[in-house]
């Protein structure tokens, strides 16, 4: 299994697909893993580069003492389109890894592609929803989600709260260039489709899809994520 260092972490990541083809990055959302995004790869690897990673503090990467920063995390990403020879690729991520691949889209705008299939908001001011909600995730995601969420080591978890506190990409949402599909899940409370409005509002190349679903609709609503993915992906490969 593939590791990179990055600002003093290192960074455990799969890749899958044949080399070559047009890459695609999966940021996973706070408190899970890289196995977040296993429904998704297992529809594109046959087609495209797939790259899965643990973000700092979860999984098989470093936990390290302290706040974590979006910068921080994008920063990371970075770090894994280096080690792979990657001049871009297309980037999505949900939650923590959507306002990661934002800042990739403000900071690092020649290295993402496009930004397929995320959701993230530029402004989160909590994340404490994760843990609150398990008993309902149970319902809707097995036992698969909740499993990751109680897992995650606290560290990284609080880590990660600290830089969703911190963020705020609202003001410069506009300077996202590279094309972006943004979902949104209809009962979504930790990430709500008004803020995901704003954000498609605000950048010029983005497009809008809602699902009926919460938070976590690449999981909730594969099929239909799949599709809306796969169209982008294609249209922007």
């Amino acid at each position: 299994m593939p590791i990179v260092s990055s600002s003093g972490a290192t960074i455990s990541y799969d890749v899958h697909g044949p080399a070559g083809s047009p890459p695609v990055l999966f940021i996973n959302s706070i408190g899970t893993r890289r196995e977040l995004w296993d429904r998704q790869r297992r529809g594109l690897e046959t087609a495209y580069r797939v790259i899965q990673y643990d973000a700092r503090g979860h999984g098989q990467s470093s936990v390290l003492p302290g706040d974590y920063t979006i910068t921080q995390l994008a920063q990371d990403a970075l770090a894994i389109l280096d080690a792979e020879q990657l001049a871009e690729a297309q980037i999505c991520g949900i939650f923590l890894g959507g306002l990661t691949a934002l800042r990739l889209g403000v900071d690092g705008a020649h290295r993402a592609r496009a930004q397929p299939g995320h959701e993230g908001g530029g402004r989160h001011g909590h994340a404490t929803l994760v843990h609150r909600r398990l008993p309902r995730a149970r319902g809707r995601h097995g036992a698969a989600v909740p499993r990751m969420v109680e897992s995650c080591p606290a560290g990284g978890y609080l880590g990660c709260c600290a830089a969703l506190r911190d963020e705020d990409l609202r003001e410069a949402l506009g300077a996202v260039r590279c094309p972006v599909l943004a979902v949104a899940g209809s009962v979504d409370r930790a990430t709500p489709a008004e803020l995901l409005q704003f954000v498609h509002e605000r950048i010029p190349r983005s497009r809008l899809v809602t699902l009926e679903a919460g938070h976590l609709s690449n999981v909730e609503q594969d099929a239909a994520f799949n599709a809306s993915l796969s169209a982008f992906l294609a249209a922007h490969a």
